[in-house]
């Protein structure tokens, strides 16, 4: 697995805390140069499934950006036939040309940062684009992919039910392969934060944010998008192979400013700053040693993400151990909440659970 971090945008969003920015046509040159180092500095012979240009706004590099990275890649690693190459893209930065390109290039999903398709919230959100622009670039580029991705939010400032009820009703006329939903999170360094704090930010009370949550998770379903992840929804044969890979505690590559890297035991994350990560000393810092008691807790609280959950023989061929001699108190408090359902070997979260998981995943936290 390859992530490819891309910290340019055309304008910084009011919500975003993402390491993000806007560059200039030299900043975006001298950062792909520094890109293109690193990743032949840390090429090696590892069989690559999964490739995942994320940001920031990725589409906002040239054509012939992208092919220099792609190249890179291509020369440090082996990049399998059938492999996941996704970009992220903002509506009102891809034409019918730049999306051409992208397919002539290898990408082969396409996910695009709609987020609404309500114009009035698309302006307080701060996007570049409306929903007229989400609309024909879905349209468009379902011309030169097989694989398009949506991401939606919920809980904004003055959204109503009613919002997402017209924003599913689009999903649903535009048929796409795969749906991401996000509750807001106000986070801080961003514009909603400074609103927040000045009491200027009329975010929907907690219930109405609940009503939107459960409106989604129980009507893409019911509108052929099986949920196979607390946020994710796809047709059949359709979900992201690189996100479920994260999930499943595969190793990983991360280039580019504020990229993380996991190699099974290390966890390595390189400098945010962009002028810093392009000047190229000392950009990557070992950010934890997994101990085998940490190996544990991940395979619990990013498997249990899946809808499918996590498989109590994996653990024990993974870790020597059986899971429910290291975490049976745990497993057995979540059930008895009605947040846990153990079926044989499988263990998953309930539809409840789904909505608390943060709740359930702390509990799989070991004291020191």
């Amino acid at each position: 697995m390859i992530y490819v971090h891309i910290p340019f945008c055309r304008r910084k969003c009011n919500y975003c805390a993402f390491n993000s920015k806007i560059g200039s046509v030299a900043e975006k040159s001298a950062y792909v140069d520094a890109l293109t180092r690193e990743i032949n500095l840390r090429g090696d012979d590892s069989a690559v499934e999964t490739i995942y240009f994320g940001g920031g706004t990725p589409t906002t590099l040239t054509l012939a950006e992208l092919e220099k990275i792609l190249r890179a890649i291509d020369t440090s690693f082996n990049v399998e036939s059938h492999v996941e190459l996704t970009i992220e893209a903002n509506p009102g930065t891809v034409d019918e040309n730049y999306l051409r390109g992208l397919k002539s290039l290898g990408f082969n999903r396409l996910s695009l940062g709609v987020q609404s398709f309500n114009d009035a919230l698309l302006k307080i959100l701060g996007r570049i684009h409306d929903s007229r622009a989400a609309i024909e670039t879905i349209t468009l580029a379902k011309n030169f992919f097989d694989n398009v991705s949506i991401d939606l939010m919920y809980g904004l400032p003055t959204q109503t039910l009613d919002d997402v009820r017209r924003d599913i009703e689009h999903v649903k006329i535009l048929d796409v392969q795969h749906v991401s939903i996000y509750g807001l999170e106000v986070e801080d360094g961003t514009k909603f934060f400074e609103l927040a704090r000045a009491g200027k930010l009329d975010l929907p009370a907690e219930n109405a944010c609940a009503d939107m949550y459960d409106f989604i998770t129980e009507t893409l379903p019911a509108i052929g998008y099986r949920r196979y992840e607390i946020s994710n929804f796809a047709r059949e044969n359709f979900f992201s192979r690189h996100n479920v890979g994260y999930w499943t505690g595969k190793k990983y590559f991360g280039f580019g400013a504020g990229a993380h890297s996991f190699d099974g035991k290390l966890r390595t994350s390189n400098v945010r700053d962009v002028a810093t990560y392009c000047a190229g000393k000392n950009i990557s810092v070992v950010e934890e040693v997994v101990t085998r008691r940490a190996a544990m807790e991940e395979f619990c609280f990013l498997g249990l993400r899946l809808v499918d959950g996590i498989d109590a023989r994996t653990f024990e061929k993974n870790f020597g151990v059986k899971i429910f001699d290291v975490f049976g108190a745990v497993i057995d408090k979540n059930q008895r909440r009605g947040l846990l359902t153990v079926d044989g070997d499988k263990i998953f979260l309930t539809k409840r659970g789904m909505s608390l998981g943060n709740e359930v995943f702390a509990d799989f936290l070991l004291e020191q």
